[in-house]
């Protein structure tokens, strides 16, 4: 979890340890002089700020650099963030499905755990048992409450950010408006006696989205992942940013009409989700005499190679790829990416048939319509990622140093 890309650091007077931090965690100068440099500043000056940083735990030494004299001399002592110095805790929930895990701050899963946790039951039940959860998942992962210095919570809905709630979401009745910052805060220190940590809440396939670009496709300047389970969302990272917005609504493609007459969840008839989403499949098997009661029912059916349930997905993705025909001509992005339940071989074949043969060729020239590296991890990869940020963005830091009194 580097700094993102593309950010510069002030320069003179004005360069604080906060920025020094980020030009070592972007990689853009990591040594004493390359500081200097970047930020115009006087060598006491960037020792003197350098020396908070590494009072706090934040920063060290790493090996030598090369030597920059042909004439010789000491190699330069290249700096590292430490990211063992904290944890942080990510959970992503799903309509029927959680995982809660424990990350550290370059984004490593130390331990997870998944099981059910049904959203309908609201957020004051669901929210509670994460945190129980999240006690049980620091102890397997061996460390301690104490060393927790975020939570990062992945929901699948629209959410305003700034106040951490979600915002009419279709398919979490009960949770519109809920205070789910928190909550949440209170069930961590319920469960472990730790102080509250910062709790940042986002969309699932924002952050999604934001895991997978930042994992695998770091110079991919506009990403798109769509995320086809019990609903339809999709994330989009621009310049190394999550696109959210005036109020967290991006992405929201499942809600688009497309003709159908079918009722959705949200109340509207004719929406992509209606038709073509892992709940709309599984009522459509249902209805042909094969239970199924959600997308992951129709995850398991694909995987087991079942021949109504790959018919099915196939015709869902063209009605998907009809649409994102659209998207990517609007966004022209480097990389379209379906993730979630109905993320197989035969959606993916009607993704492409549509979207090939509807979107102009120069839209897709350069377009990479691929599958999840991470899987079921990249909610959680990516809400860790935010917290980090967050964390440890130039003005935080200098808050969160002189709260430390270093």
């Amino acid at each position: 979890m580097t700094g993102r890309p593309g950010r510069t650091g002030k320069s003179g007077s004005q360069a604080s340890a906060g920025d020094l931090l980020e030009l070592v965690r972007s990689g853009r100068a990591v040594t004493r002089g390359a500081l200097q440099q970047a930020t115009g500043l006087s060598r006491a000056t960037v020792g003197h700020r350098l020396d908070r940083l590494f009072r706090a735990g934040w920063l060290r030494e790493g090996a030598g650099g090369p030597v920059g004299s042909p004439l010789g001399g000491r190699p330069s002592i290249t700096l590292e963030f430490d990211g063992s110095h904290a944890v942080v805790l990510a959970a992503d929930l799903d309509t029927r499905h959680a995982r809660a895990a424990v990350l550290t701050l370059t984004g490593e899963i130390l331990a997870e755990h998944a099981g059910t946790l049904v959203i309908e039951d609201g957020p004051e039940a669901v929210l509670g048992e994460l945190g129980r959860w999240f006690a049980e998942t620091l102890a397997k992962a061996g460390r301690r409450a104490a060393e927790v210095c975020g939570i990062g919570l992945a929901v699948p809905g629209p959410v305003d950010r700034e106040r951490g709630r979600v915002v009419q979401p279709p398919i979490m009745p009960g949770w519109d408006g809920y205070d789910v910052r928190g909550r949440l805060s209170r069930a961590f220190t319920e469960y472990t006696g730790a102080p509250a940590v910062p709790v940042l809440v986002d969309n699932d396939a924002d952050l999604m989205a934001y895991g997978e670009q930042r994992t695998g496709y770091p110079d991919c300047a506009a990403f798109v992942l769509v995320k086809v389970s019990t609903g339809i969302g999709a994330g989009v990272v621009v310049d190394g940013s999550i696109y959210r917005g005036v109020d967290g609504g991006a992405g929201d493609i499942g809600h688009i009409r497309v003709g159908a007459e079918a009722l959705c969840r949200c109340g509207s008839y004719g929406c992509l989700a209606a038709v073509a989403s892992g709940g709309a499949v599984a009522r459509r098997l249902t209805e042909a005499g094969v239970p199924a009661a959600s997308g992951s029912d129709v995850r398991d059916l694909l995987a087991a190679g079942h021949p109504e349930a790959a018919a099915l997905a196939r015709e869902a993705g063209r009605r998907v790829g009809d649409v994102l025909a659209t998207v990517v001509t609007l966004l022209n992005p480097g990389v379209l990416m379906i993730a979630g339940d109905l993320a197989g071989t035969p959606f993916l074949t009607g993704v492409r048939e549509l979207l090939y043969q509807r979107a102009l060729p120069r839209s897709t020239a350069h377009l990479d319509v691929v599958t999840s590296r991470l899987g079921e991890r990249a909610a959680l990869v990516g809400a860790g990622a935010l917290v980090v940020e967050h964390l440890y963005e130039p003005r935080r830091v200098e808050e969160r140093l002189t709260a430390l009194g270093v």
